[in-house]
Parts: structure tokens; C-alpha cells; sequence
């Protein structure tokens, strides 16, 4: 399978079997990063409010798609496209400068090549004991790394500790595109981890199977599609 790192919360997934998914499109000028040229089978968006994070309007190949929070409010789960994906409620940070109230939004889960993926949506602050049991039994973690605007690195690392996912991919945080002022650069959140249980992809795709994630927890930063 392939993972690629669009830049904020979007990502593409290629699987072998299954369709092609792309999860949270941005709306380009808003983050600063590049249009997505790639189409989906597929996509995913924590809310449908929230243009960082809910633009499916703009994925090419007509594609299915699953709003998490919707999943949250309604069950908890459903399948589309083949693909059951789960999810649970979450809500933006409390003083959220951008919105009066904070917009709620959905984290959620699903299963492709048999690595089961979890995307932290677009939490905002510390995760309840529900929440963090979501994440339970999770190989690969798309993780909030930015601090500000969303949950903080303490509380991140909190559920990390807890649920143990085999692998940590970044997401959110700042960088030479994206960078809100107080949005914290990845090296805050790799001070957490030793310098051996951190791999840096040097561009913005990788390739995972299941047969070869590692068997405790290990991060892997890649580069946003230039």
C-alpha cells in the first residue's frame, strides 16, 4: 500500500485491494498547500463545516463520501465502498479564535490491506476516556503533531502511551506552508520519542504493509506533495 501526505489532514491511501481513499481535503489557499491532483474511490472528511478539513467538492473521480461526524452521531459505523469505517465525536479546541462555538467534528477508523488505520480529525482537547480507548488495537495513527489549534502534545502523547500504535504519522503541524503563529514544528513532537524510534520518509509517499509495520511504536514523518 501507499500513503502519501498531501500537507494538513489529507492523505491518500493505495491500497492493493480496495479502493483509493483520501482522507480531511483542505481548501489550498486556506492551508497554503497544493491542490490535489489525485481522484478517490473514497473520501473521508471529520466534518462538513470546516473548509481545512471537509473538500471533497475538489477530489476528481466522483468518489463516495463518509462524513465521520455524521458516522459518530448516527451509530457509530457504516460501510462505504467496501470499507467499514467507525468513528466517535470529538469537538475543535475550546477557544478556537476562527469559531465562536467550536465546531464538532469526528475521528475515525478503518481497515485497508488488513493495517488498520485510525485519523484524529480535528480534536481539540484532551481525549476522554472513550476516545483514547478508540484508539485501541490501531496500526497505523494519523496524529495531531501541531499542538495549538488542536489537542496539546501532553495530551497526544497521553492516548499514544496508552494505546501503543505501531506506527505515528504526523499531521497538522507547522511547517514553511501552514504556519500559524502559536502551531508548534515537528521537532516539538519528535522530543518525545528517542532518535532511533524516528524515520523520516524524505518525501511525501510511502509504501506499508502489514507484514512489515514494526512491532512497537515508531514514528514516521513524511514531506507534503509539493
Amino acid at each position: 500500500m501507499r500513503v502519501t501526505w498531501y500537507g494538513h489532514a489529507a492523505f491518500g491511501l493505495d491500497p492493493t485491494d480496495g479502493p483509493r481513499i483520501i482522507t480531511d481535503p483542505y481548501t489550498p489557499d486556506g492551508v497554503g498547500y497544493a491542490p490535489i491532483a489525485d481522484a478517490a474511490d473514497l473520501v473521508l472528511i471529520s466534518s462538513d463545516d470546516d473548509s481545512a478539513h471537509c473538500r471533497s467538492d475538489l477530489i476528481a473521480g466522483n468518489p463516495t463520501v463518509v462524513n465521520a461526524l455524521t458516522v459518530a452521531q448516527n451509530g457509530g459505523s457504516t460501510t462505504a465502498e467496501g470499507v467499514e469505517v467507525t468513528a466517535i465525536e470529538a469537538a475543535e479546541w475550546d477557544h478556537h479564535p476562527e469559531h465562536e462555538v467550536p465546531g464538532q467534528n469526528g475521528m475515525y477508523r478503518f481497515t485497508l490491506d488488513g493495517i488498520k488505520f485510525a485519523h484524529m480529525g480535528d480534536v481539540g482537547n484532551p481525549l476522554t476516556d472513550a476516545q483514547q480507548a478508540f484508539f485501541e488495537d490501531t496500526d497505523v495513527l494519523f496524529a495531531l503533531a501541531g499542538g495549538y489549534l488542536t489537542l496539546e502534545l501532553p495530551d497526544l502523547m497521553e492516548m499514544i502511551h496508552r494505546t501503543r500504535p505501531k506506527l505515528v504519522i504526523p499531521m497538522h503541524f507547522r511547517t514553511l506552508t501552514y504556519k500559524p503563529r502559536n502551531t508548534v514544528w515537528i521537532e516539538s513532537f519528535l522530543s518525545h520519542f528517542k532518535d532511533e524510534d524516528v524515520d523520516f520518509a524524505f518525501g511525501a509517499t510511502t509504501e506499508l504493509a502489514h507484514a512489515t509495520l514494526p512491532e512497537r511504536t515508531r514514528v514516521l514523518v513524511l514531506d507534503y506533495v509539493r
